[in-house]
């Protein structure tokens, strides 16, 4: 194993590459003070060989590596791949195809929600992996000895992992299950944020339309600012301070001053400015152009109570088919079903709808009842009148 830093030899590399079904693949890099991750490794495997790839060489053109990612013979093979593939976009505007996640495939054969890449090596691959390096500085060179075997086991490993995992998903029939599940990994849109829609990923409870509209400005002034600067959200306006203020509505820099969330002296800086005049947009958006506002989860009342039974029936149904709850449906989709707002319930679809959907409805008409025989919790007929 070497560290690759020219272009001939990870071409070289690439090539042998092709030749193997699948290709297990990971990345290190940094981003605690940065918006966009640096890409600092890359480790690749195949069924007889491994390497690691130094992306911060100056003599390197990550290329031939952004055409393997693309080569539809080749699997591409990664644990929790979505901040790898993020990377992988960014840099060469690619989607690694195909695609198998192990993360996902974990939660179809059962193991759990994400669960972590060593436990799996510990489960499937009977391997135990030092994590000592993991939060290690991954952009300084040269790297140490610990680092490189840290950075190789993560794909080496993966090899068993993979081949166990898709010999049981096959042996299942359940392949199709994690084809649905890897949809979001596999479109464009999952790495392209839209600053209008960065509201989405705040962490506030909003309650009225105004607050909602001066929430996505405030939101899309924030993922522009650090966007162009490069610097974590964060750093820009922390989550706390934007509810605050789309709660508040500010229209001037003595409003501005007596906010918790912001430090002294912010309503004298450009950024409070811009944030005035964000106020200032939602504040006069037509309420009729707002997305809908999504009503808090409550477990009071009588929906909150079915939303409880709706969970120990799936929860039932994951046991006995052994697969993590939140593949057949989320909590959203729970919520859907007991408020009756079902049009586009993942849990109502295809075969989320033959193991649980219509049992659900079922339960929903008081036509099943839910009760314990042998430790299990089962679905059974209710005697009609």
């Amino acid at each position: 194993m070497q560290l690759i830093s020219q272009t001939k030899d990870l071409s070289a590399f690439c090539v042998r590459l092709t030749t193997h079904k699948f290709v297990t693949v990971d990345t290190e890099f940094l981003r605690e003070t940065t918006y966009y991750p640096k890409l600092c490794l890359i480790q690749m495997a195949s069924a007889d060989e491994v390497q690691l790839i130094d992306a911060l060489s100056l003599q390197l053109d990550l290329q031939p590596f952004y055409d393997l990612m693309a080569n539809l013979d080749v699997v591409k093979v990664f644990h929790s791949a979505r901040q790898d593939i993020e990377i992988i976009w960014k840099g060469g505007r690619i989607i690694p195809t195909p695609l198998f996640d192990t993360q996902v495939a974990a939660m179809v054969c059962g193991f759990g929600d994400q669960v972590s890449y060593e436990s799996l090596a510990a489960n499937l691959a009977n391997a135990k992996i030092d994590k000592s390096s993991r939060f290690t500085d991954w952009a300084r060179r040269p790297l140490t000895d610990a680092q490189i075997k840290y950075a190789a086991s993560d794909v080496t490993h993966l090899r068993t992992i993979y081949e166990k995992l898709a010999e049981k998903l096959e042996k299942t029939g359940r392949m199709e299950w994690l084809t649905d599940e890897m949809a979001i990994l596999n479109s464009p849109s999952t790495y392209e944020v839209d600053p209008d829609k960065a509201y989405e990923r705040v962490k506030a409870r909003i309650r009225k339309p105004r607050d909602l509209a001066i929430l996505i400005e405030i939101a899309a002034w924030r993922e522009r600012e650090a966007q162009t600067k490069d610097v974590p959200r964060g750093r820009i306006l922390k989550d706390d301070a934007m509810g605050e203020l789309a709660v508040s509505a500010p229209t001037n820099s003595e409003e501005l001053s007596r906010l918790r969330g912001l430090s002294n002296g912010f309503e004298r800086s450009k950024s409070a400015s811009d944030i005035l005049a964000a106020v200032q947009r939602g504040l006069a958006r037509d309420p009729e152009t707002l997305p809908p506002m999504k009503p808090e989860r409550t477990n009071s009342g009588s929906n909150g109570a079915f939303t409880q039974l709706l969970r120990v029936l799936l929860q039932g149904i994951a046991e006995d088919e052994r697969v993590a709850p939140k593949i057949i449906a989320t909590s959203d989709d729970l919520d859907a079903i007991a408020n009756g707002d079902e049009t586009e319930t993942q849990a109502l679809q295809g075969w989320r709808r033959e193991l649980f959907g219509d049992k659900a409805l079922a339960l929903k008409r008081g036509e099943v009842a839910l009760t314990v025989k042998k430790g299990r919790i089962i679905a059974v007929p209710m005697l009609q009148p």
